[in-house]
């Protein structure tokens, strides 16, 4: 196998820059360039090049085999980040015989088939690359630091048992057959079950920590919406002008909301039209309206009907809170008045909705879980049936397991590897 080489820190002139080299003839690469110091310790070492010239001095780290990120012998050199040094050290590297630069992803794809990583650790590896919030790197480094697999190693082990006990008894005669033996598949599977269903229940909401919330301005033409919209995100994001029906589009503005990301909606103003344009804008308002997390109604009058029926979780405010003063509740994207108020509670309520445990986050995770507590209920089902058909139950267990070996990457996995480091850059 070759040894790897790549930059772990970012492209262009800093500080310091990082290379990474990892594979089985990483000691012996890097002893070509310089002295190495012992294993697991830092040493200023002077870098050379096969000319024997001064490349830059530089801490060398040296991680052995089964210890590193890797799970190879890895050297990382520590070099003065300027562009012409970084480019001698990786030039030295790649014409070293058996090495070669990483392609992206390459060193955690490594992680993974050493055993270092498991799949949902490789992919909340890249989510925390990827976090732009407080909970989007909260929840990757839940995932992160494994309790999700240990989860999934638990339900596999219970399930293993039970398809056991049911192996067992397709050997069996009926009158061989112990009477609790279906007592305890029952419980395994009922355990495994209700344990997926309660991850499932909260990996929609903790989805939307990873891809970002919605909320969508709702109300009339000319009340405030953009104005509002600009308030909220602090710049003069949308056109305002006192002629209605200015929006015809949905602008949207992605904030960092108290570590979650949320977009908001600014939508054309709900009114009966005979403009096509504007028509078009007012269909678009109504199905992002639909599709929103959370929806904000501007009004103009206490008790003003509304254009959309309302949800949990929905807001009210009445606009211009700086001529007027209700138990609806005001806001005034003018003069700034209820706005952070607004945020709070907006905040507040998709806080709330926020699991604060592992869950599954990922389409692929949420698609795998959902199958396989369908195989499971179809396994429950036939447990209730006399005389129980076990070779039918066992057949559905193994559906089940298959499901999960497939979340947690113990199988036909391939595909699945190559979309997610194709996003990775060259130094993970």
């Amino acid at each position: 196998m070759d040894s790897i080489f790549a930059q772990a820190t970012a492209t262009g002139r800093t500080g310091v820059s990082v290379i990474r080299l990892s594979g089985p003839q990483a000691f012996d690469i890097a002893r070509i360039l310089c002295k190495l110091p012992a294993v697991g310790r830092t040493g200023l070492r002077a870098v050379r090049g096969r000319d024997g010239a001064l490349i830059d001095q530089a801490l060398v780290l040296c991680f052995e085999q089964g210890a590193s990120f890797t799970g190879e012998r890895v050297v990382e050199f520590q070099v003065h980040g300027g562009l012409a040094t970084v480019a001698k050290l990786l030039s030295e590297l790649s014409e070293q015989e058996g090495c070669r630069l990483a392609e992206p992803g390459e060193f955690t794809r490594r992680a993974l088939e050493n055993g270092q990583l498991d799949l949902n650790q490789v992919e909340a590896l890249s989510d925390l690359i990827d976090a732009e919030t407080e909970s989007q790197r909260q929840q990757a480094i839940r995932v992160l630091d494994g309790r999700f697999g240990d989860a999934g190693e638990m339900w596999r082990g219970k399930l293993l048992r039970a398809a056991a006990l049911l192996e067992a008894s397709i050997d069996f005669s009926d009158e061989e057959i112990p009477d609790d033996l279906s007592v305890e598949v029952i419980s395994l599977v009922e355990e495994t079950r209700a344990s997926i269903a309660a991850i499932l229940e909260r990996s929609m909401m903790a989805s939307k920590i990873r891809t970002g919330f919605t909320v969508a301005i709702i109300g009339a033409p000319n009340v405030g919406k953009s104005t509002l919209l600009n308030a909220i995100v602090g710049r003069q994001a949308a056109i305002t002008s006192d002629v209605a029906g200015t929006t015809r589009d949905v602008i949207e503005c992605r904030v960092d909301l108290q570590g979650l990301a949320v977009s908001f909606l600014d939508t054309a103003g709900l009114r009966e039209s005979e403009d096509e344009i504007e028509n078009l804008g007012i269909s678009k308002a109504y199905e992002m309206a639909a599709a929103a997390d959370i929806r904000v109604f501007l009004v103009e009058e206490v008790g003003e009907p509304l254009p959309i029926a309302l949800r949990d979780g929905d807001i009210v405010r009445l606009n211009k809170g700086d001529e007027r003063s209700s138990d609806v509740g005001t806001v005034s994207g003018k003069t700034g008045e209820g706005v952070s108020e607004l945020l709070s509670l907006i905040a507040e309520r998709l806080l709330v909705k926020t699991p604060q445990d592992v869950v599954a986050i990922r389409e692929r995770q949420i698609t795998g879980l959902r199958a396989a507590e369908s195989f499971l209920g179809r396994v429950l089902e036939l447990t209730h049936a006399d005389p129980l058909p076990f070779e039918l139950a066992s057949q559905e267990l193994y559906f089940a397991l298959s499901e999960l070996d497939f979340v947690f990457g113990r199988i036909d996995i391939e595909s699945v590897l190559d979309e997610i480091f194709s996003s990775f850059c060259l130094g993970k």
